[in-house]
């Protein structure tokens, strides 16, 4: 098997995509990882693909991972690729019987002239194929020639919205997102030792944004939202985690002052940038929130959240308001309606709790890895039909 990725950065779908690698890994399938860039410069951050959380748990369990070497400034893939960088995708395709494109943006390599031709399964972690710039027609380039053999789909939001912008609909096959069980769940302990670490008194209210900045994500809309629930919770604290969420990102700065001006709320805003420990910041949460506008599908904070017993709030976008049904609330995109519901789910956690347990088994990473194993199965078994054979 091979994976290639656009880059290693920080975000749900590489997390989910390095877990299904990693889980296919453990059931006796060979996997490596082709990045085109080596570096990314995005989300006011410089992620260098030796730095991140994904590349090093890949690396620690034996998938061999390389890179062409680019480095991205936050612009789209270009069309063009050298002679070297081509000879490279190419001895790495050589040694697949399948790859896997993390999302579409891959496939601008991928139907390159000349390269072996192997089935592609194209994973797809997004609800708005029209905002991925020129991915979309490489997707239905890379269908018409049929390189293409598969769609995985993180969520009914994104299988309804490819097939509405003309994808085949049994290529579409949607398999949810999961989580490994064990380490994301409550744990006292944790939560004891984060809001230690924070300063945080162990029965304040917490609220936990994971996000990358990004405009998708309204990291605007939050911030209001969190200056009014602080306002009104004296001793409420809230926490901002993801690529670009540190003080460092000017942009970010302009937002809270926007949002929370000088006042002493802003004490009570914690902004913690990429963590590697999310199972314990979940675990010391009360709320997981999410604000976002577009482009969601699955959202991994909100099942991450969920399972470590944060109860979630969110907007009604991609697959949110299926995944946090009986288990959470939906809102609509507005501070103080957000701000309420925050407070109601503080109030109300111990009475969400049962159904968050219940829903574990529906969250989980074995069903996942089982369901990707299964289509790659058939894939393969499929694979020897004189369209997906070498060229001549």
């Amino acid at each position: 098997m091979l994976s290639v990725y656009d880059g290693f950065f920080s975000g749900g779908a590489r997390i989910v995509h390095s877990d299904v690698v990693l889980g296919l890994m453990e059931g006796g399938q060979h996997h490596r990882v082709l990045s085109i860039h080596g570096e990314v410069h995005r989300e006011a951050t410089r992620q260098r693909m030796e730095d991140d959380a994904c590349y090093r748990s890949l690396t620690a369990a034996g998938a061999g991972v390389t890179s062409l070497g680019r480095v991205q400034g936050g612009g789209r893939i270009p069309a063009t690729f050298n002679g070297p960088e081509l000879a490279e995708t190419a001895r790495a395709m050589a040694g697949a019987d399948v790859i896997l494109s993390l999302k579409e943006q891959p496939l601008a390599l991928l139907n390159q002239a000349g390269l072996p031709r192997r089935p592609v399964v194209v994973c797809l972690h997004r609800s708005d194929p029209e905002n991925q710039g020129s991915s979309l027609a490489d997707l239905k380039a890379a269908v018409a020639d049929g390189t293409v053999a598969a769609c995985v789909c993180c969520a009914e939001s994104t299988r309804a919205a490819y097939e509405a912008a003309g994808i085949p609909s049994d290529l579409l096959h949607v398999i949810p997102n999961g989580v490994d069980l064990l380490r994301f769940r409550p744990d006292p302990a944790r939560r004891l030792a984060l809001r230690t670490d924070l300063g945080i008194d162990h029965p304040a209210p917490v609220v936990v944004y994971a996000a990358r900045y990004d405009a998708m994500k309204n990291v605007p809309l939050f911030l209001r939202a969190a200056a009014a629930w602080l306002r009104r919770t004296p001793n409420g604290h809230v926490l901002m985690c993801g690529a670009g969420m540190t003080a460092a990102n000017s942009e970010l700065d302009a937002d809270i002052r926007a949002a929370l001006g000088h006042r002493h709320d802003r004490r009570r805003l914690h902004l913690l940038g990429v963590r590697r420990d999310m199972e314990t910041v979940y675990a010391g949460a009360d709320v997981v929130a999410l604000t976002s506008t577009w482009g969601e599908a699955a959202p991994l904070c909100l099942i991450e959240g969920m399972m470590c017993g944060a109860v979630p709030v969110t907007t009604d976008v991609g697959d949110s308001a299926a995944i946090v049904a009986g288990r959470g609330i939906v809102t609509a995109p507005h501070p103080e309606v957000i701000a309420r519901a925050w407070t109601t789910a503080v109030v109300d956690r111990a009475a969400y709790a049962p159904a968050l347990a219940a829903s574990r088994e529906l969250f989980s990473r074995t069903r996942m890895i089982a369901s990707y194993a299964a289509l790659i199965d058939r894939l393969h078994a499929g694979s020897a039909r004189p369209a997906l054979q070498e060229p001549h």
